[in-house]
């Protein structure tokens, strides 16, 4: 499904619509060049799980974890100087531990996840703080789910925009 958040509280509010299908256990890739918008929707959906404390991207950390309804681990691969670096940060336990893994520049290491995942792809849309998302439910996981998420997404609003 492809939309278009046509500000800040669109971005939010997809955001909180995503989170509302999530489930432990889940893995989120979260694709885009800088400024995209990956930090913002990663702090929509963690609000939407019931974090608290603020969120913030994880780029030199490049893992942070949170407590919520479901427990978030927020990971940000960008200064990985080769994929297989991946295989560093132990991603195989924080997925067995029943939390959900948001992985910001995911596409980095997409041969190290799960391929039952939910890619969200980010991209700068018309306008100040618009951004056009792309986001893709994969595996079986996600087919009973798959409806769920689209009615989401599309009851989000405000400013959010179905484009196909």
């Amino acid at each position: 499904m492809r939309l278009r958040a046509g500000s800040l509280a669109g971005t939010d509010a997809a955001g909180r619509a995503i989170a509302a299908v999530l489930e432990p256990g889940d893995v989120v890739l979260l694709t885009g060049d800088l400024g995209a918008g990956k930090t913002a929707l990663a702090k929509s959906i963690a609000a939407a799980l019931g974090v608290t404390e603020p969120v913030v991207s994880p780029t030199f950390t490049i893992v942070r974890e949170y407590e919520g309804r479901i427990p978030l681990v927020h990971v940000d691969v960008y200064r990985l100087d080769h994929p297989n670096d991946a295989d560093d940060l132990a991603l195989d336990e924080l997925l067995d531990e029943g939390r959900i893994v948001l992985v910001e520049w995911g596409e980095r290491i997409s041969a190290s996840l799960p391929a039952d995942r939910l890619e969200i792809s980010l991209d700068p849309g018309p306008a100040d703080d618009a951004r056009d998302l792309t986001v893709e439910a994969r595996g079986s996981s996600w087919s009973p789910r798959r409806a769920t998420l689209d009615a989401a997404l599309q009851a989000a609003t405000p400013d959010v925009a179905v484009l196909s």
